[in-house]
């Protein structure tokens, strides 16, 4: 789990100017996801105030502070740098006065100026820092982008799975990673799988080795993150297992305490694994839309009994 992130990788993930470059940023963290615009405690008012949160000076916070005096605003600048707060960011075409400046550089606060409006800018950022600071594991599998569903394909080592990514990804979908996968919660309905820096759109192939996909196939065949819709879990055929041939009743994996559908898939020779994920993507998706093919195949053999029950009755 990510306990902190980078000041330096936020500020340039937002594209944020710096306007305190004599303050070094490489070892400044954030640590929550939460975001705060001073309104509060530029009144004075600072019971409860969180100072591990970014603070963002908007457009009402700064039209307010022109509004004071020098005194009144040296007073409340000393009072919120003086709490030690990660980064002030200041948005909407706002800049910090002189005295901001300098009390940001006597306190060691970084400061920085976006043109983007506030609302939007918060959101973004709220979001990224979600995904950063989500809490993370890493599991072995291939996480494949098919029709807009994300497919972790899962089983044990050797049994195909690199083989059915590549097959997909010669058919048009998109691979997300190949061996790890490092999945994120993002929230209670979402995970986020993506692949570690060093392994990021290479595929190991047994006999062949490392293969570049991107490079191979070109930017369209490769994704940096996806969410995971749909497992895949690949295993030997096993003649003595009953396997389910209607899926009217869904099996779940569980991932970081989310809930996702999983298929379990046995292997036998001849079997298209790419056109079955397909095929498995598509149903999936079918079923978010409302629709379900082994319910309906339900129906209509219960339909087709009602009929014969009432024509054997008549009779």
């Amino acid at each position: 789990m990510a306990t902190s992130v980078a000041l330096s990788k936020m500020a340039e993930k937002m594209k944020l100017e710096c306007i305190t470059p004599e303050i070094d940023i490489s070892k400044y963290k954030i640590i929550t996801t939460e975001v705060n615009r001073p309104a509060l405690q530029l009144t004075g008012y600072f019971d409860h105030f969180d100072a591990d949160r970014v603070q963002i000076i908007g457009y009402v916070e700064y039209t307010y502070l022109e509004h004071m005096t020098r005194e009144e605003k040296l007073k409340i600048y000393e009072l919120l740098l003086s709490y030690q707060i990660p980064c002030l960011i200041y948005t909407t075409m706002t800049t910090p006065d002189p005295d901001m400046l300098e009390l940001a550089r006597r306190y060691m606060i970084p400061i920085f100026m976006t043109n983007r409006a506030t609302s939007a800018f918060m959101a973004e950022l709220i979001r990224w820092l979600n995904v950063e600071l989500a809490p993370c594991i890493s599991i072995h599998g291939v996480l494949v982008d098919v029709y807009g569903e994300g497919i972790l394909i899962m089983g044990e080592s050797g049994i195909g799975k690199s083989e059915a990514a590549l097959e997909l990804v010669k058919r048009g979908h998109r691979l997300i990673t190949d061996d790890v996968v490092e999945i994120r919660k993002v929230s209670d309905e979402t995970l986020v799988g993506s692949a570690p820096d060093i392994t990021r759109h290479f595929i190991e192939l047994r006999g062949i080795g490392i293969i570049d996909v991107k490079t191979l196939f070109g930017v369209e065949s490769v994704k940096d993150t996806g969410n995971i819709d749909l497992v895949i879990k690949l295993e030997e055929w096993d003649r003595n297992k009953e396997y389910d041939r209607l899926g009217l009743e869904e099996e779940y994996t569980e991932f970081l305490g989310n809930k996702v559908v999983c298929h379990s898939l046995p292997i036998r020779p001849g079997r298209n694994l790419a056109v079955i994920v397909e095929a498995a993507a598509v149903n999936h998706r079918q079923k978010k839309m409302g629709y379900n093919a082994a319910q309906e195949l339900y129906n209509r053999v219960q339909q087709s009994l009602m009929r014969n029950m009432k024509k054997h009755t008549e009779e």
